[in-house]
């Protein structure tokens, strides 16, 4: 049996490793994600083999339950909810590993309480201080990772909310987290001391996770979900130690440094460091007044007549999804937009900013959920590299990533922000329902650009409207 078990352990690390590796590319995403899921499964099949004490009955109603639960949220939420569904999936996750420490510490505690027994004594000193750990990094990933979610869904404002003397607060928090998951690792012999040292770390944790994410705006979260995405993984990597399961510290551990390398991605395209992300408070500068209320200047409009001429002599389109894309589930009108002007003799292609959206590679999903070629889509850098050549850019949805303020305006809160340089297509046609600021609550200086035309309606109704127009032509 020993055998068995460390073969699917080491079968479930493998599968992990080349599942991370599958989730790289859009062409093999799709398997990436059922060989992770896989090796998931096979890795809880060991851990309960290696147990061997359990209840297998409670092993399998978990397993329902929590597939069932799974099934019902892929069916059921939408695609421009998919960010809230990620960060929800983030806090559930670092809620596991919390629970998983508060349950061995509360086993363990019973045994350690008496004369001399703490649970560093009993556990060793690497376990016992494992076990704080996971209730800190846990309960901050589960807090943070909720007002992510209600921050996404627009339950609270996206706005940061910036505390005063808040990054004093946050560390003393931290520190008082951290000194009291020692107190009660190495020097608690008593059970009922320990749990309520073991519930205040956790109330602390859980404050902790909330003041952290509430100074973060709205045009951060894709940063801050694949960071929480990497907290998730060390809670869960630190559980592995409290209860010694090498592969839970495998799977934990390939989580928490994908999620630190995509953070770091995902800063790089913002050019903007992690320490400004998370203690900038961006966006309140802006959030109550000031360029977002500035009034725009000439700004030249049309409709779809008007678009679908101007595709009608282009020889090279490019579109650029943003949000607004998603907001209108108008992947597949872009997709029948873009077969129309191919069969006609245009070259199309799609330019993809690595933000663009709420939540990294958003993008990249809803395109492929219309079956885009792969191709197709380009990445910012080489897009930039071919939009001189470009007759028509087609932005849908997007604003920030487009906005030229990135480049030519130094005060700007996104100054020097690698952006997709549209205004250097002959025409720029932006499909977007108004003139709002985008997450960075700015206005955008495209929109009075000569050769930007704004096509002020829903894109997909616009889009839609402009393949009838074409058509006729």
């Amino acid at each position: 049996m020993t055998s068995l078990i460390a073969l699917l352990y080491l079968l479930s690390a493998v599968l992990f490793v080349f599942g991370l590796k599958g989730l790289t590319r859009i062409r093999s995403a799709r398997g990436g994600n059922t060989l992770s899921a896989s090796a998931m499964l096979i890795a809880v099949i060991a851990t309960v083999l290696e147990i061997g004490i359990v209840d297998y009955r409670w092993i399998l109603l978990g397993l329902v339950v929590g597939s069932a639960v799974g099934v019902f949220a892929a069916l059921r939420v939408q695609m421009t909810q998919m960010p809230e569904m990620v960060a929800l999936f983030n806090g559930f996750g670092g809620g596991a590993s919390a629970i998983v420490a508060l349950a061995t510490l509360w086993t363990v505690g019973v045994e350690a309480s008496g004369p001399g027994g703490t649970l560093a004594g009993l556990m060793g000193a690497p376990s016992a201080t494992t076990i704080a750990l996971s209730i800190l990094i846990g309960s901050v990933t589960l807090s943070g990772s909720v007002v992510a979610f209600l921050k996404l869904n627009g339950t609270l404002r996206g706005e940061p909310v910036l505390l005063p003397a808040r990054h004093l607060l946050n560390l003393a928090l931290l520190v008082a987290s951290l000194g009291l998951g020692l107190w009660f690792a190495f020097s608690v012999a008593d059970e009922g001391v320990l749990a309520a040292l073991a519930l205040t770390v956790l109330g602390l944790s859980l404050l902790l996770g909330v003041l952290l994410v509430i100074p973060i705006g709205g045009a951060d979260m894709p940063v801050v979900i694949s960071l929480l995405n990497s907290y998730s993984g060390i809670a869960a990597a630190a559980t592995g130690f409290v209860i010694d399961n090498a592969m839970l510290i495998i799977a934990g551990a390939l989580v928490g440094a994908s999620g630190l390398v995509l953070t770091q991605i995902m800063c790089t395209a913002m050019n903007r460091s992690l320490a400004n992300v998370l203690f900038g408070g961006f966006g309140a500068e802006v959030a109550s007044g000031g360029e977002a209320d500035r009034e725009y200047g000439p700004v030249r409009s049309g409709g779809p007549e008007e678009t679908a001429m101007l595709l009608d002599a282009a020889e090279r389109v490019m579109f650029v999804p943003g949000y607004g894309l998603a907001v209108a589930q108008a992947q597949h009108a872009v997709r029948e937009l873009a077969d129309l002007l191919e069969g006609r003799g245009a070259t199309v292609a799609y330019a993809i900013h690595p933000v663009a959206g709420r939540m990294p590679g958003h993008m990249n999903v809803l395109l492929a959920e219309a079956d885009v070629p792969y191709e197709k889509l380009l990445e910012m850098d080489r897009a930039n590299g071919e939009l001189k050549n470009v007759d028509v850019a087609i932005v849908v949805g997007a604003n920030d990533v487009v906005n030229p303020a990135a480049v030519d305006t130094p005060g700007s809160p996104i100054a020097g922000m690698p952006v997709i340089e549209v205004w250097n297509a002959g025409t720029v046609v932006v499909i977007k329902r108004s003139l709002s600021p985008g997450f960075a609550g700015i206005k955008n200086s495209l929109f009075e650009r000569p050769n930007t035309m704004m096509l002020f309606a829903d894109a997909k109704e616009a889009l839609q409207e402009t393949i009838k127009e074409l058509k006729s032509l």
